[in-house]
Formats: C-alpha cells, sequence, structure tokens
C-alpha cells in the first residue's frame, strides 16, 4: 500500500475510536461548548497521530547467495501484479474528495442565492437578511437570514440564529469541511458532522431559554416549524432534524461537572492503539550461511532469491575442484576448508555488528526510499576487509551507507586452505525496510 493510502486509512481507524467514544460516552452530556471544542481538536488530533508515529528500521542481513542475485530481480517481477490496483484506489479516494467538496460548493451557492435576494441590516450584533417569501430562517457568518412573517410572528426564531452567530458555530462547519474531504469514506466522520450540528442546536436552544423565553412556548414553536423546504449542508438552521433529541435535551438535567474528565479515559486507548500501529525494532538478524547454519533444500525459498548453502550444496553450485581452488588468489566463502571469523565469533557476529552501526539516511527516510543492497568484499589473508564493491544497487543513498560500514569493518580472523590463510570473497546483502 502507498504511504498516501496507508496514512488516511490509520487516520481514519484513529478518528473511528474517537468518534466512537464520543458517541457512546459524552453525547448524552450537556457539556456543549466543551464538546464542540474536543470533538473538532481530538479530530485534528488524530490526523496528527499516524504522522508522529515512530518510524521503526527493520535491517535485515541475509545469507550468502552469489549465485542468486540475478534470479532475485526475475522472480520479484514475475510476482508482481499487472494491475495497478493501488493507482486505482487513489483515484477512487480523489473522486469522492471531488464530490464531497461539490456537495458543499452547490450549498454555498444556493445559501448565496438566497442571501443576494434579500434586504440586509444591521441588528443586534449580526446582520439580518430580511425575505419576503416564507423560507426556513438559517444563519451562516455574521448574516441571519429569515421570512419578515417570522420576525413579527416569532421573534424567538431570530433569537435563536443569533445565537447561533454569536457562538460562531459557521467557524466550526468550516474546520470540520477539511476532515470530511479527506475521510469522507469513513461513515462515522459524516454521523459526527451531524452530531456537531446537533451541539449547536443544543447551545442556540440554551441561550433561547437563557434570554427569558419561555421553554414550554419555545418547545412548541419548533414543533410548529419542524418541516422546511431547504436545508444547507452549511448552514446552522431553526428547523433541525433531529427535534426529539433537542426537545429532550431541554428537559435534562445538567450532567455532573465530573463528567468532564471522562475524555482523559481515551488517552490510554490511544496510547495502546498507537503502540499497536508502532511495531518496535526487530533486531533479529538472520544468520549468513556458515559451517553451523542448518538450512532447508533450495527449493525450499525460490521467492526470496536466497539459495541456502551447505557444505554439499556448494559442490553442487559452484563446481570447483581443489585443484581449481589451489590457483585461485581469492577462495569464495562457501568454499574455503576455514571459515573467516569475526569478534571471536562466526559470520553471525559480523552480522550483528553491521546491524548496529548501520543507520538509516535521513533524506532515504523522508522520501520512503527502501531496498536491497548486495555487496562484496574480501577478507584479506591479513583479516582485512578489502575491495568492498556494490553487486546490486538499490539507492545511491542507500548504497553509499552499506558500503561505509562494511568497509569500516574491524579486522577478521583470516580463512584457511590446507591450513594457510587465504584471502575469501564473501557476498553479503542488507534490506532497508521502513515500517
Amino acid at each position: 500500500m502507498s504511504p498516501t493510502l496507508l496514512y488516511i486509512a490509520r487516520a481514519g481507524l484513529y478518528l473511528s475510536l474517537f468518534y466512537a467514544f464520543y458517541l457512546l460516552v459524552m453525547r448524552r452530556t450537556t457539556f456543549f461548548r466543551l464538546n464542540r471544542v474536543l470533538l473538532l481538536l481530538g479530530s485534528y488530533l488524530c490526523l496528527l497521530l499516524p504522522l508522529i508515529r515512530l518510524r521503526t528500521i527493520d535491517v535485515a542481513i541475509l545469507s550468502e547467495a552469489p549465485t542468486m542475485v540475478g534470479v532475485e530481480g526475475e522472480a520479484a517481477a514475475a510476482a508482481q501484479s499487472p494491475f495497478p490496483w493501488q493507482t486505482v484506489l487513489l483515484g477512487i479516494y480523489l473522486a469522492g474528495m471531488a464530490g464531497t467538496l461539490v456537495l458543499y460548493i452547490v450549498s454555498a451557492w444556493k445559501m448565496g442565492r438566497w442571501i443576494r435576494k434579500g434586504k440586509a441590516e444591521e441588528r443586534e450584533g449580526c446582520r439580518l437578511v430580511l425575505l419576503d417569501e416564507d423560507i426556513p430562517s438559517f444563519s451562516w457568518g455574521r448574516k441571519v437570514v429569515m421570512s419578515r412573517k417570522d420576525l413579527a410572528e416569532n421573534p424567538a426564531i431570530f433569537t435563536h440564529e443569533r445565537m447561533h452567530v454569536k457562538c460562531r458555530h459557521s467557524v466550526d462547519m468550516i474546520l470540520f469541511l477539511p476532515l470530511q474531504l479527506l475521510l469522507w469514506w469513513n461513515p462515522l466522520v459524516w454521523i459526527t458532522r451531524e452530531e456537531l450540528r446537533l451541539l449547536h442546536e443544543y447551545e442556540a436552544d440554551e441561550g433561547v431559554i437563557q434570554n427569558g423565553i419561555d421553554a414550554t412556548q419555545y418547545q412548541l414553536l419548533l414543533v410548529r416549524k419542524a418541516v422546511g423546504e431547504h436545508r444547507f449542508t452549511l448552514a446552522s438552521g431553526f428547523q433541525h432534524a433531529q427535534l426529539k433529541n433537542r426537545i429532550a435535551m431541554m428537559l435534562t438535567t445538567s450532567s455532573s461537572r465530573w463528567m468532564r474528565f471522562a475524555y482523559l479515559a481515551l488517552l490510554p486507548v490511544l496510547v495502546v492503539f498507537m503502540y499497536a500501529c508502532n511495531p518496535t525494532k526487530n533486531n533479529k538478524v538472520p544468520a549468513p550461511a556458515g559451517e553451523e547454519a542448518q538450512t532447508p533444500a533450495p527449493t525450499a525459498l525460490p521467492t526470496l532469491g536466497i539459495e541456502p548453502v551447505d557444505g554439499n550444496a556448494a559442490q553442487v553450485t559452484l563446481p570447483e575442484t581443489e585443484e581449481t581452488l589451489k590457483g585461485k588468489k581469492e577462495i569464495p566463502f562457501q568454499l574455503v576448508e576455514t571459515k573467516p571469523g569475526f569478534n571471536g565469533g562466526d559470520a553471525n557476529e559480523f552480522s550483528k555488528w553491521v546491524n548496529a552501526h548501520l543507520s538509516y539516511p535521513d533524506e532515504a527516510k523522508k522520501n520512503e526510499i527502501q531496498g536491497r543492497v548486495t555487496l562484496q568484499f574480501t577478507v584479506g589473508a591479513d583479516g582485512v576487509v578489502s575491495n568492498v564493491k556494490v553487486l546490486r544497487s538499490a539507492h545511491e543513498l542507500l548504497d553509499a551507507e552499506a558500503l561505509r560500514v562494511v568497509s569500516a569493518s574491524p579486522k577478521w580472523e583470516p580463512g584457511k586452505q590446507d591450513g594457510q590463510p587465504v584471502a575469501v570473497t564473501y557476498t553479503f546483502p542488507v534490506i532497508f525496510q521502513l515500517r
């Protein structure tokens, strides 16, 4: 999966966890402003969490397999699916974003059309737009749009819309728009948008009652005005769909102040979730082929491009005789009688040493560069590592780091042939992988 799609999926999981907590625990509380603020802040925090996750580096040191380097590339190419499913998924995702944006643009255009049709005047800290037509009232920014008839007969409607303006509910809807564009595919995002609008209605209703309007008469007015023809995605309106919830919330006793701390219960859950999404660094290093390695038959690992080599297999894959070896200045690692040693151990110790000294280049991490670098070097008769070169390149940054570490190797214990120290060639693949 591409990094973009992977980020979107992780952000969606974090948001789903946060929204589920709100719907199950905090939805029925009377902390309208607190819930508004934390819904928005928590949503954007969930977008940041995948970005600050620990980017662990998995460096694998693989066994020596000089005869299989070319086969690996062919096997990997054959294994790739010809269907560009990642491109298709990204195209569907972008199309969904575009469709969501179009819905908002159409809603804004319709809303602007009604605003331009009316006559505007300043009143009680907002810009009142009055229309001769009988339309459902709504507010956006500092503008309150309503019919002259409603203003004359039901002043509580203007008070309600003025509360929307005073509490800046339009800002919430603008801030929530990027979340819907990024995560339009997540149904909980759409549900939460409606919950946010419902919080706006709760807060506006509370402001109306605090302004001295009789609660019973106000509730009857809500029932009479419950059905309207014109609804706008962005605007706050008097005829909100969840009328039953609004009336029930007016009759609800104020929540205990201790319930404000319920959000703290979510923190350990998010920490555990982050830990589950961030694997720890794996320091285990597969052993290079050596005398001690117990390996399966060569056909056991066809997709890895690694041919496990023991003493018998070496005679089959590299049919060189003792006579031909005697005439060579350098002997392959698999065929030398006494393998070179490192730090008092076998070649596994060298793998551990490389793993401890290897660093993932910062630029490679930033640009998501990964790959396998295959090196070849010579352990001389004096134990000094020389002739380090790249047999198979992954990227110049990764190549340079692998060359740097291997070239800095301390002395080995030289290999021996017929009891005499000899130069030994060694092929050493390294995988750089970001997780």
